[in-house]
């Protein structure tokens, strides 16, 4: 039975080491994530034919979910569900899942073809532009089939990164809502600076966010919802306390974890914020940043899933995004090596 069901959009990575004047060519920033448009549609062959490029089974939330899977090493602990293409890229995503031992319950359109990220590395850093295509057509009527909703029913943590508000809401508040039926945990990711930005999405996030036990986010995309709400601050310790004490549906007090990089990570509740270590790492020891927070969460669910403590799911979440980083793409070891 898995513990953990993650809720996104799959999609492959197409990841490679590029310049700077690569970006400006396609009007991208280090270490934003954005929808593609039609002017980046050139960008995913040129990066599929550079000789450095890595395809990689990714999108946020399914980074999460084959992380947590990695940190817990017992197959079927973990289910993903999302929609691909009948294609190529949807059957090397299905491979490497199973590799792992996460358990897929994809809705397949035959009809469009994968999802597909372009991750342009420059240094340790990255901008992801993202071609949605078979992700977005993700419906809740998927997710109602008897075999998909036995998931949501018997998972403990149900989590979704924010880019899936852009696909299927109507998914997330059903799942949302069925947590607060079964006294099980729903985590939210931000994910990026848009999701607050564009009305629609922001409007998801506030229906959601009543539901939510535990809400991650970097320290940019807290200073976006700070900054979109007017609040005036760039105090991210009020931020964070500010949004623990939203009202919730839950008889639990929200967690809202904040994630700064090399700093630091904040985590309010209830009003109460404490800072927990990351791993420091030399810079020679860092490949690129792509999926560390992805990581993180997944190292973070992880430690939930177990019933460990807040130090400890920090500290799993330090130490899965310590090790991402020091890979190319979201990948990891072929062990983990972490001593529950």
């Amino acid at each position: 039975m898995a513990a953990i069901l993650g809720m996104g959009n799959p999609l492959l990575d197409i990841s490679a080491e590029v310049d700077q004047a690569l970006l400006d060519k396609y009007e991208l920033l280090p270490g934003n994530a954005i929808l593609a448009e039609e002017k980046h549609q050139p960008l995913f062959p040129e990066l599929s034919a550079k000789p450095n490029v890595k395809f990689i089974a990714g999108g946020a939330t399914q980074n999460s979910i084959r992380v947590a899977q990695w940190m817990l090493q017992e197959p079927g602990r973990t289910a993903y569900i999302g929609c691909v293409g009948s294609d190529d890229f949807s059957k090397k995503m299905t491979e490497a899942c199973a590799k792992d031992g996460v358990k897929t319950a994809y809705k397949v359109d035959a009809a469009t073809p994968t999802g597909t990220c372009a991750v342009c590395v420059v240094g340790i850093e990255r901008s992801l532009c993202t071609n949605l295509n078979a992700a977005n057509n993700y419906t809740d009527d998927h997710l109602k089939q008897a075999e998909n909703w036995k998931l949501v029913e018997e998972a403990k943590i149900i989590y979704s990164a924010g880019f899936f508000i852009t696909v299927s809401p109507q998914s997330m508040k059903l799942a949302a809502e069925e947590t607060v039926r079964k006294g099980s945990l729903y985590c939210l990711n931000l994910a990026a600076p848009f999701i607050m930005q564009v009305p629609p999405f922001k409007a998801t996030c506030n229906e959601l966010l009543p539901y939510v036990d535990f809400l991650f986010g970097n320290e940019t995309e807290f200073q976006t919802w700070a900054d979109v709400e007017g609040w005036d601050t760039q105090d991210l310790a009020f931020i964070a306390t500010r949004l623990s004490l939203v009202r919730s549906e839950k008889s639990r007090k929200r967690t809202v974890v904040v994630t700064q990089g090399v700093k630091p990570t904040l985590v309010a509740i209830n009003g109460h914020v404490t800072e927990y270590p990351v791993v420091a790492l030399p810079k020679e020891s860092l490949v690129d940043t792509n999926g560390a927070g992805d990581a993180y969460v997944g190292g973070f669910l992880a430690a939930l899933s177990k019933g460990l403590d807040m130090a400890q799911c920090t500290r799993a979440g330090a130490h899965s995004a310590s090790l991402v980083v020091q890979q190319s793409g979201c990948t990891y070891p072929e062990t983990p090596g972490y001593s529950w």
